[in-house]
């Protein structure tokens, strides 16, 4: 065989040149005594992989490996391709393949340790850094390599031995500015620390100061060490110094009352009042104290804050102080002090009558308003609320700040079409606003308004493309996750699952970007952020982005599986049966819009699709070979919502909640929901089991519980073992003799919640069908006595009367129960009277409103 037409092979490989080395490959097969040469076969597999090929390329790979079992190169190939195919698995098998016919390979190794690193096999990974730092002991990614394999590992004595060994190694100028350096000494005191090794590390720092470039990152390492040391008045020093850098950090004034350790509230205070001599116009000195002080001490302390922030004109001063909110007495304060603010300053333009100072400026009252509605707001008082807001709109119409406040006090009431109107009103004021924007097109998503909030959101994403593309491609998961809320409120449960999917592949692609950055990494020297990444990406799902979608996902493969979709009509003709002559007629119109509109959405879609595909094959491919695996499965809505196992698709999505978001009773809920329709009594045992022990009286779980309780009693086809061990579990669990004493008894137990009245009378109905009366009863109870009244939970209450979970033909019971909650929430839309909907004008985009439904909501007030 031709060496040097293999080597070309190779070469263009190596350099993207896919059609040239396919030219060489061919070549060489082309001779007879090599047409079966496994190693030639292999490269051209692996080319043709990278050109999409792939079902030829694995065929090709497969050939040459049985022709040539005992070739490195053959294994090594066949790796690649398993992990273009993200089977990482399968690719260290066919590497430790390649090493035992020849085991000193450096690329091999390499790739088998990237392969280790992303898997997480850090016992692995740790001998092949050692085998590479043998064959190639003078490299530094050999001696960086293996320290952060046995860091990972958590044995830190020994990474520190093994940098500090490097160190020596390194010839470096005291005086001289290395970044590279400075990091090494960074990572290594980093090592020092977690070892434990407080004084060792102080030691280092002290050492090599004058090497290292953040110095920043030195003066704040030596705080934490100095108070780890158990030494205060250097500690305090340190602190000093920081704060007079920046005297704005809290994290400085946290380790400063360590350092001093204050003995009472006095002393305490005392730190700080240093502090507001010395930095007249700090902030965050003035607004810490707060959460300590009492009474009239609280009141002077916050005085001083309140005035600083209002004569500035500073918007974010509520959402400084929110903290405070779970303090009935500190909110009291609050409002009595700002409420005489308002009066004062309309009267005497002044905070109070007895200052003796010059007058305040017209809008310092504007933003004592504005915090008064987002008070009010958030205190559940939205008329005085509105009330504020209004009159600060009327003083200064063109604030954008005041009109997104009242949006988002029509959202808290529940109405979200009216908050949605003013937020509109709020992004013609600024169409450059990128976060306004972005308020808006959420609100509009909130509302139902998706194509609406494409629009809105096409302002600021790339021309030429549409503007859900662009979005996802941008990884833009706030709005993806509206989307598929907003779709399943809508019912269109194809359409939210392919959000959910599309935010799922988001999730996959960043644990994929790990790759770049493993050598890269090792290269630059950024070692302390790249374990950071590490221990992130450990963790990467427990990210409330991906907790929100796969719960999402979850509870529509839950509905999917009660209620599958037989044809495309069905919710159509559920709602029809419901509606009198002149709805239907209507609804039909309607719908016959809405197909003509989607006929012409699709066809845009397609010749958009057809020019991207014209343009991407166009366009030179600039991925690595390992990663060019062929397109992407297409997520199309109908299949998706069609799905054949919708429990198996949900406990896909489950397992990364079960492992890392344990600590939410809302995961283990979930488990049990799927695991009971699928009739696993053992895991259904499992999941409530963690239930009980995060939140035992949780209203969720008690519906659980029962519906268990009744599962296993009703239950004959279950084996002797498990009965033996869920009739133990269960005499441990509710210790009644059967389900309904259990619900009878939690009942009694929280008579005066809502939420708990709730479940208890949803589990009556559920165990007994003739108590539906009692039940209603039971949940629609709005005495004053009773706390956990929410607008949230009387949707709830509505909901479950329409939906016949408080028994059948509830009609009239749930007519009464949105009278008397329309009384309580007149703003919210889910308590409005029927027809109410049909009499509203449409949203259209910047404000334009034609009929007054603000004028309706006020008439009725």
């Amino acid at each position: 065989m031709p060496l040097h037409t293999w080597a070309n092979a190779n070469r263009c490989y190596e350099h993207k040149q896919y059609r040239n080395g396919l030219k060489f490959c061919k070549q060489i097969l082309g001779n007879p005594k090599f047409s079966e040469h496994g190693e030639t076969l292999a490269m051209k597999g692996l080319t043709l992989n990278c050109l999409g090929k792939k079902e030829e390329a694995y065929e090709l790979v497969r050939r040459g490996l049985r022709n040539d079992l005992k070739s490195h190169v053959c294994w090594h190939v066949y790796g690649l391709l398993q992990r273009s195919d993200k089977k990482y698995d399968e690719a260290i098998k066919c590497y430790r393949n390649a090493l035992k016919w020849d085991k000193d390979n450096l690329q091999i190794l390499r790739d088998l340790s990237l392969l280790q690193i992303q898997m997480r096999d850090l016992e692995g990974y740790r001998e092949t850094r050692y085998q590479l730092l043998q064959l190639r002991p003078a490299q530094r990614a050999s001696w960086i390599g293996y320290a952060v394999a046995y860091h990972l590992l958590e044995d830190f004595e020994m990474a520190a031995k093994i940098v500090e060994e490097f160190r020596k190694t390194q010839q470096t100028s005291p005086d001289k500015v290395d970044y590279e350096y400075s990091e090494l000494l960074l990572y290594q005191n980093q090592v020092l620390r977690e070892a434990g090794l407080y004084k060792e590390a102080l030691e280092h720092l002290d050492n090599y100061e004058k090497q290292i470039c953040d110095k920043l990152a030195v003066e704040e390492t030596r705080g934490e060490l100095l108070l780890e040391l158990d030494r205060p008045d250097d500690a305090c020093e340190v602190y000093r110094r920081l704060q007079e850098r920046n005297p704005e950090n809290w994290a400085y004034y946290q380790g400063l009352e360590k350092a001093l350790n204050p003995g009472s509230v006095e002393d305490r205070q005392k730190i700080y009042e240093d502090f507001w001599i010395k930095f007249p116009k700090g902030l965050v000195l003035r607004r810490l104290p707060l959460n300590f002080l009492t009474g009239e001490k609280f009141c002077q302390c916050l005085d001083s804050y309140l005035r600083m922030n209002f004569s500035k004109g500073c918007p974010p001063v509520f959402t400084t102080l929110k903290s405070l909110y779970s303090d009935r007495d500190k909110v009291a304060i609050i409002e009595e002090l700002v409420v005489g603010y308002e009066t004062c300053l309309k009267t005497f333009r002044m905070f109070s009558k007895n200052d003796d100072g010059k007058e305040e400026p017209p809008t310092t009252l504007l933003w004592v308003q504005y915090f008064l509605a987002q008070h009010f707001d958030f205190i559940d008082q939205p008329s005085l609320a509105l009330e504020y807001i209004d009159t600060a709109i009327d003083s200064t119409p063109t604030l954008i700040e005041l009109f997104l406040i009242k949006a988002k006090i029509y959202k808290h009431t529940g109405n979200i079409k009216e908050a949605v109107r003013w937020m509109d009103e709020a992004q013609s004021l600024d169409t450059a606003d990128r976060f306004i924007n972005s308020k808006c097109a959420k609100y509009m998503l909130k509302a139902g308004l998706v194509k609406e909030a494409e629009d809105m959101c096409s302002k600021f994403t790339r021309e030429g493309t549409s503007a859900v593309e662009n979005l996802n491609e941008m990884q833009c998961m706030w709005f993806q996750t509206e989307c598929a809320l907003s779709y399943k409120a809508m019912n269109k449960f194809g359409e939210a699952l392919k959000k959910c999917h599309e935010i799922e592949r988001h999730f996959v692609e960043i644990t994929d970007d790990q790759f770049d950055f493993h050598t890269y990494c090792m290269r630059k020297m950024t070692l302390r952020s790249y374990v950071d990444l590490l221990k992130l990406e450990d963790v990467l799902r427990q990210h409330p982005f991906y907790y929100k979608t796969a719960q999402t996902a979850i509870q529509i493969y839950l509905e999917l599986h009660d209620r599958p979709l037989t044809a495309d009509n069905k919710e159509s003709q559920a709602d029809a049966e419901n509606l009198t002559d002149k709805e239907l007629k209507k609804m039909r119109n309607k719908q016959r819009r809405a197909q003509k509109k989607a006929q012409l959405e699709e066809e845009k879609k397609k010749n958009a699709e057809k020019e991207k595909q014209l343009k991407n094959q166009k366009r030179k491919k600039e991925d690595d070979d390992e990663e060019i695996g062929g397109p992407k499965e297409e997520l199309i809505p109908d299949r998706l919502a069609k799905a054949e196992n919708p429990l198996e698709e949900a406990v896909k999505l489950l397992i990364p909640l079960k492992n890392l978001v344990r600590n939410k009773i809302e995961t283990h809920l979930l488990a049990f929901e799927i695991y009971f329709r699928k009739e696993k009594y053992l895991l259904m045992l499992q999941s409530i089991k963690r239930a009980v022990t995060i939140e035992p009286s949780n209203p969720w779980l008690h519906q659980c519980l029962v519906r268990f309780f009744k599962g296993v009693l009703e239950s004959a086809d279950l084996a002797e073992s498990v009965r033996m061990v869920l009739k133990q579990e269960i005499s441990r669990l509710f210790g009644e003799s059967n389900p309904q004493s259990f619900n009878k008894n939690y009942l009694s137990q929280h008579s005066s919640s809502i939420p708990h009245r709730l479940a208890a009378a949803k589990m009556m109905v559920y165990l007994e069908p003739l108590s539906d009366k009692m039940a209603c009863e039971i949940a629609t109870a709005l005495d004053e006595s009773l706390s956990g009244r929410s607008l949230q939970i009387c949707t709830q209450v509505l909901e479950a009367l329409h939906d016949g979970q408080l028994g059948e033909g509830q009609q009239k019971a749930a007519e009464a129960y949105r009278i008397a909650c329309h009384k309580m929430y007149p703003y919210s839309l889910a308590f409005m009277p029927p027809g109410y909907q049909d009499n509203n004008a449409k949203i259209s985009a910047n404000g334009d409103l034609s009929a007054g439904e603000h004028d309706e909501v006020a008439h009725e007030m």
